[in-house]
This record gives structure tokens, sequence and C-alpha cells, in this order.
């Protein structure tokens, strides 16, 4: 059965539409073979950062992910401090373990008694980990903690692949963007040119003027250029990018 979850965990990296589609169905089926493993139902939640981006979570149900993102705003709890020391952490028993005291008593009052926080290997300065809980004290034994982490092992090569999919999508729009911001100032400034009898540099001068007066971007001045002058003239219909 292991080996169907890891095939699908590569599936899913061709299937998802970005990395926080993957991250979705990556928790509903790492719950799904926990639950599998261990007999009870285990729900999951996931959670990424990226370098000078926010923390990404997902979550196999609501409850999964709300308990990630209390614990994300806390700034501690299992799974952070798993991440921390790149080692599993268990908490045994939501009601008696005193580490995380508000958290720990957060958790048991939603009625699930066990936490284990799973850390992923990621790279280039990104972190992840899977976080597992069980509704049963002592939920996860020794034998259900390997099986977490060889899942985790083979997550974590398919969160890599993601996040590179998913990095290489946004500096092809951000390509994209650039492109056509700068054909929309290109077409502004000629009609400038045109009107006003100016060099180019002329032109991109008042542009400029215009866009620090307004206090809008200087591609926004030079789209409403674009719209008033002749509204089929446009960076959208002027060019066409494929990258």
């Amino acid at each position: 059965m292991d080996q169907i979850f890891f095939q699908r965990l590569q599936d899913l990296v061709l299937d998802s539409n970005d990395v926080g589609a993957f991250l979705q169905e990556m928790s509903v089926l790492s719950a799904a073979s926990i639950t599998e493993a261990a007999g009870l139902p285990v729900t999951c939640a996931v959670a990424l950062t990226r370098q000078r981006k926010s923390v990404t979570v997902a979550g196999s149900c609501p409850e999964a992910r709300q308990l990630d993102e209390i614990q994300q705003a806390f700034g501690d709890g299992p799974c952070l401090q798993a991440v921390r020391e790149s080692a599993v952490v268990v908490v045994r028993d939501t009601r008696t373990d005193t580490r995380w005291g508000r958290y720990n008593q957060l958790v048991a009052d939603r009625g699930q008694l066990s936490i284990l926080g799973v850390p992923l290997a990621l790279e280039h300065g990104a972190t992840a980990s899977l976080s597992f809980f069980a509704p049963e004290a002592d939920a996860f034994t020794e034998e259900i903690i390997r099986h977490c982490q060889t899942f985790a092992c083979q997550g974590g090569k398919a969160l890599r692949l993601a996040v590179r999919i998913g990095a290489s999508q946004e500096l092809r729009d951000d390509v994209l963007a650039a492109m056509k911001s700068r054909t929309s100032i290109n077409l502004a400034s000629g009609i400038v040119m045109g009107q006003s009898r100016c060099t180019q540099a002329e032109a991109i001068s008042i542009l400029t003027r215009v866009s620090n007066n307004r206090n809008v971007k200087l591609r926004v001045v030079a789209e409403e250029i674009l719209r008033n002058y002749d509204s089929s003239l446009s960076a959208e219909n002027s060019t066409h990018f494929d990258i």
C-alpha cells in the first residue's frame, strides 16, 4: 500500500496547478496513509515557508488546518520545534504535556489527544512540516512514527519538486508581467511623442511626472493613455509572448 501512496505523491506534482493545491492534496494523502497505518482517524496539516513568502498552510480537514494556523500564530509548538531541530516531535497526551501549555490545551479541547510533528527536508531556505493529530493518547507508536518518517521522506522529495516548479511558474509570470508593462509604457510614450512632438526621453519624463503627481504606477498611466487613445490598442492586443 505504501507504494501506492508514494506513486500518488509523484502524480500530485504533475496534477496540481500550484504549490498551494499540491499542499492541500498532500495533506489529504498523508492523513489517509497514517490513518490506515494507525487504525484510527488521523488528520494532517502541512505548513510551508519559503524565502520572502508567508507561511502556506493546508489541511486534510478545516480543523487540522486551523490547529496548525493557531500554532503558527503562537510562534511555537511541536511542529515548529520539529522544523527547528530537524527531528520528529511527539506529544503523547495533550492533556498532560506541559511544553506548549496553551496550545496543547486548545488541541485537547478540540478532542485531539496526540500530536506528531515531522519535518520535511527542503532546500534554498524553504522549510516545511507535517502535523498529525489523533483523538487518542499515545496514538503515535514507534512503528507509526517510523511510518510517518518514511512517508515524510517521500513527501519531502515530491514537495521539493513542486516548489521548484512553482518557483519557475512564478518567475515566468513575473517576466510576462514585466514585458507587458514595458510594452504599454513604450506604446504610450510613442503616443506622447506624436502628440507633443518630443523625444522618447521627454515622453518618458512626462509619463513619469504624471505617475508621481497621481501616486500611481507608470504602467497604470500608460494603460490609461492607451485606452483613451484607442480602446483596441493595448499591450495584450499588440503583443504576444510565449515563454
